[in-house]
């Protein structure tokens, strides 16, 4: 019995370590040196007394931005400089004058030790003003220095309370600078007037702004905020669609940025080659207060006028963000006449409306990518098999498990034997 199961632990170990040993080909560690500046993140935190109004999940808004903070320096990659930064979290008082300073660096941005950031963050409790300007102007200090991508996320559950210095001022100022900061906003259970504001902050920079009434969408949205501040920095283009696909302007693989007004369509060309894939999506972003239940379709059809394929989403009015996508391999083709391609037109709708009294323009922001690359043909591709660059493992791991299968069978009529001779 101690024989049979040594060799049984004998052959699990050998199979572990050739998987180990193949699944995970030596590479550069994390945190090693690239060359080029590491990105940089300041969470700015709202620390004001309003913070500690229970409408998040049965919590407290500072319960909530408390766990999202957890839950993000746990995920934050190795190769960012983070750092947090609040504003009213120290002064309760009175004094409008002395509300209006109190903010301050929690922890300083800089290489990230996560034990000593949440305990930082613990720490806090809801007490004061809300001087979102002040904030901002002391996160861009933060960030000062480098060429890395630097980005500022603002968490705040009301707007700024420390007039005539405005908000969205600061923000255009910092813009101006031409130091390649973005700031995102996100409202915490908003209403008109933050929305206007926090718009105003985000967009003066290139930067989004989403509203958030639950804990799961703020940690997704800081996450995904913090990671792309690793992504390599793309400036967007802005352009123009037509109202037809005869007008349309033709794009290249890139990001792009325009504006629609409520419900109506915009018109882009793609040249796409036999033998590619097109790659694109959407983002309308609800800029002002909208109606609930809306939508967004993009279509890619021929220049006649057939639809190819569509990608559609809708809303109710939980987030000010609507995206889509589609994907379109062009076949490989034998026709000289047809290897120049041919041109795919993408439609973009949106069924947004306003109530009365509200601006209409300008459109809402759009935000269109496209990507034109080689298409499904190899074995290694993505569209291929749906799975990304782990295909070759799943293989393996079924490779694995019908050799172990073998040996496993092998081991039991061996052990079968032994007991008819005994």
């Amino acid at each position: 019995m101690i024989t049979r199961t040594r060799l049984a632990a004998g052959a699990c170990a050998l199979l572990a370590a050739l998987v180990g040993g193949m699944a995970f080909p030596a590479g550069a560690s994390a945190g090693e040196p690239t060359g080029e500046d590491a990105p940089k993140v300041d969470l700015v935190l709202d620390v004001s007394g309003s913070m500690r109004t229970r409408d998040i999940d049965g919590g407290t808004r500072m319960a909530a931005a408390k766990q999202a903070f957890n839950e993000v320096l746990d995920a934050t990659p190795e190769e960012v400089q983070l750092g947090i930064r609040t504003l009213g979290a120290d002064y309760p008082g009175d004094d409008r004058k002395t509300g209006c300073k109190d903010t301050a660096q929690l922890y300083p941005v800089g290489p990230l030790d996560r034990t000593e950031a949440k305990t930082a963050v613990a720490t806090l409790s809801p007490t004061g003003w809300t001087p979102i300007g002040p904030a901002l102007l002391k996160a861009a200090d933060d960030l000062d220095g480098g060429d890395g991508s630097k980005r500022i996320v603002l968490i705040s559950d009301g707007e700024d309370t420390c007039a005539p210095l405005d908000p969205c001022e600061v923000a255009r100022e910092i813009a101006a600078k031409g130091i390649g900061l973005t700031i995102d906003t996100l409202g915490l259970v908003p209403n008109t007037k933050m929305r206007q504001q926090l718009s105003c902050i985000a967009e003066a920079t290139g930067g989004t702004y989403t509203s958030v009434e639950h804990t799961e969408e703020l940690t997704d949205k800081v996450n995904q905020l913090v990671d792309r501040a690793a992504d390599p920095v793309v400036t967007p283009v802005a352009t123009e669609g037509a109202d037809a696909c005869a007008k349309a302007p033709t794009l290249k693989s890139g990001l792009y940025t325009d504006r629609e007004e409520f419900g109506q369509q915009r018109w882009y060309r793609v040249d796409v080659a036999p033998g590619q894939e097109l790659r694109a999506s959407v983002s309308v972003g609800a800029d002002r207060a909208v109606n609930p239940s809306y939508g967004v379709l993009l279509r890619a059809v021929t220049v006649h006028g057939r639809e190819i394929v569509r990608g559609e989403a809708a809303g109710n009015g939980r987030t000010d963000v609507l995206s889509t996508g589609l994907r379109y391999p062009k076949a490989e083709s034998d026709d000289d006449d047809d290897a120049a391609g041919e041109a795919v037109c993408l439609q973009v709708t949106n069924s947004f409306s306003v109530a009365s009294g509200v601006k209409t323009t300008p459109g809402l922001p759009l935000e269109l990518t496209v990507d034109v690359v080689d298409g499904p043909g190899d074995s290694d591709d993505v569209a291929a098999f749906g799975l990304g660059r782990g295909w070759w493992l799943l293989g393996l791991l079924v490779l694995v498990g019908f050799v172990a299968g073998l040996l496993w069978g092998w081991l039991s009529r061996w052990r079968f034997a032994i007991w008819r001779t005994n």
